[in-house]
């Protein structure tokens, strides 16, 4: 797809979406239909690339498959989209990984502070840490179709943050385990808030910090509340799109083929997305007022720390598995 392809359906996928919080992108004569189940809003571009990789489906299989979006949360909560899926529930879901890592820390490996810091070396930890993933997933029933990455995540206050010290005692928004032990070393006050219920939670003024993707603040409007924005390129978050392996089962084989096809499309777009639009939105942010800065010394350094730490807790809890992506990944990088 060409550059001027992309703008032209994006357009096009923003339009569809907008006059309804519920997508079917197939024919009415379709055979079979599947609901996917997603926590973004349905403009934001991961919801986007899930609208093509469902028109894409419906193409490929000539409407015998449809696949219907649930953007928003407006079906289930971020939370409990994995189990949906695994129980059959709904028969696709998007979910971010990391927030399943208290079940498996495998699931956390690309929170792990500063340890993929650039989309170059997020592909690398993706490909070397995808094989485990998908096992364990395949342990629950899930089939992994594609994983798309959120631009890095940097700080959000209301406040300068000049070092480590200046975190204590703000209302940290947590989502995982990764931000939760954050907030303990830094000594601010976690509170757990998931990505639909953020923009309601900075305006009641329920946090005062957090750390996410410029993506997600633009999405919720996070300079309504706050003013600074540090791009500490802390992690690389990814999406993960599960089917229902047995609902994947009961297609035809040239219709799984079509749809593992069209899927691996949908993860090259979604990467080519999130790159393409990452400046685009620290722009944003800048353009409603806010002070998008890089992280001073004393605040990198801090964070670098906080970094090593965070990274050999998790080898402690990830064991064998965990120390072989490392192994993997760092093979890859030299």
């Amino acid at each position: 797809m060409s550059i001027v392809q992309c703008v032209r359906f994006s357009v096009a996928v923003l339009v569809a979406l907008a006059a309804s919080s519920v997508l079917t992108v197939a024919s009415a004569s379709a055979q079979v239909t599947w609901k996917l189940a997603s926590a973004y809003p349905a403009d934001n571009f991961h919801t986007q690339n899930l609208a093509a990789f469902a028109n894409d489906v419906a193409q490929v299989t000539d409407g015998r498959l449809a696949i219907r979006i649930y953007p928003n949360a407006s079906l289930l909560p971020a939370s409990a989209i994995k189990s949906a899926v695994r129980i059959g529930q709904v028969q696709v879901g998007e979910t971010l990984i990391s927030l399943h890592d208290k079940e498996d820390p495998i699931f956390g490996i690309d929170v792990v502070p500063f340890l993929a810091t650039s989309y170059e070396e997020a592909r690398k930890l993706w490909a070397a840490s995808q094989p485990t993933i998908a096992r364990n997933f395949a342990a629950q029933g899930l089939m992994v179709l594609f994983a798309v990455p959120w631009p890095p995540q940097g700080i959000f206050a209301n406040q300068e943050i000049n070092q480590i010290g200046d975190l204590k005692g703000l209302s940290w928004r947590v989502y995982n385990a990764g931000t939760q032990r954050i907030a303990q070393i830094v000594n601010a006050h976690p509170v757990t808030i998931q990505a639909a219920d953020l923009r309601r939670a900075l305006a009641t003024g329920l946090i005062n910090a957090l750390m996410t993707s410029a993506a997600t603040g633009y999405d919720v409007k996070v300079w309504d509340r706050m003013g600074y924005f540090y791009d500490t390129r802390a992690w690389i978050p990814k999406n993960v799109t599960l089917v229902n392996r047995a609902a994947f089962d009961q297609l035809d084989k040239p219709m799984q083929d079509a749809v593992l096809k069209v899927a691996a499309a949908a993860e090259a777009r979604g990467w080519w997305w999130s790159q393409d639009k990452a400046k685009w939105y620290t722009e944003q942010l800048a353009a409603h007022g806010m002070k998008v800065l890089p992280p001073g010394v004393a605040l990198k350094t801090g964070l670098q720390e906080i970094g090593d730490r965070l990274t050999k807790e998790w080898l402690v809890r990830a064991g064998a598995d965990g120390l072989a992506i490392i192994d993997a990944y760092r093979r890859l990088t030299m």
